[in-house]
């Protein structure tokens, strides 16, 4: 099945439960949507979103194979979801979020959508203090998936500037320049230079918030 690259499992993130509605931002071929359509089970549902026909139809594609009913794919982006206020339980997303040009409209977009006391629950690419422009453009040619990552204070300050509450940021793997350096050397890059500045700054997490209750 081709369904997925990411940098996380946010199905097993959101602790999902039988009945809930579950948005995937971002779903390429599927998997993750499929995923948690079988654990909200029958009376839940599963709706993935991606801007691609081709991976819609993958997705379709896969969602036939899997033979799993309560299961949706939706035409959009990311920033504009095409769902109603409050009307999903849950939102996942694996290594997507970080790619938008407009992070602060995301995140306001999964607060309407969610139902108050709904869960924000994706795996993202996040940074960890400060890296110097020309160093982050040297380990983009290492992984692109990098580009737009936030640091991470600054995305705890977006989530509470959309409205979310809550906040955990949980790194579940840390980048380092070990990783990168055949690659990079290749690209005439002097690894031992730029290390002290990137070595374990970048790193895949879980990143938690809830949209606040109803308050009388």
């Amino acid at each position: 099945m081709r369904a997925s690259l990411g940098c996380g499992n946010p199905t097993a993130l959101a602790t999902l439960k039988p009945g809930e509605v579950v948005l995937d931002l971002g779903s390429s071929g599927g998997i993750d949507v499929l995923l948690s359509a079988k654990r909200v089970g029958p009376t839940g549902k599963a709706y993935g979103l991606d801007m691609t026909d081709e991976m819609l139809a993958l997705a379709n594609e896969n969602k036939g194979k899997a033979g799993v009913k309560n299961v949706e794919f939706l035409k959009g982006e990311i920033e504009h979801i095409p769902l109603p206020n409050d009307s999903v339980d849950v939102i996942i997303s694996n290594c997507v979020i970080n790619l938008s040009a407009d992070k602060d409209q995301v995140l306001r977009e999964a607060l309407r959508v969610l139902k108050p006391g709904g869960r924000f629950a994706v795996s993202d690419v996040v940074t960890r203090g400060e890296i110097p422009p020309q160093i982050r453009k040297s380990v983009l040619l290492w992984d692109g998936c990098i580009a737009g990552a936030l640091e991470e204070n600054e995305y705890r300050t977006k989530l509470a500037s959309a409205g979310f509450e809550n906040i955990e940021i949980e790194p579940t793997r840390i980048y380092r320049i070990e990783e990168a350096r055949e690659f990079l050397c290749g690209q005439n890059i002097d690894v031992d230079a730029i290390a002290p500045q990137v070595d374990g700054k970048f790193m895949s997490a879980f990143v938690r918030a809830v949209k606040p209750e109803l308050r009388s």
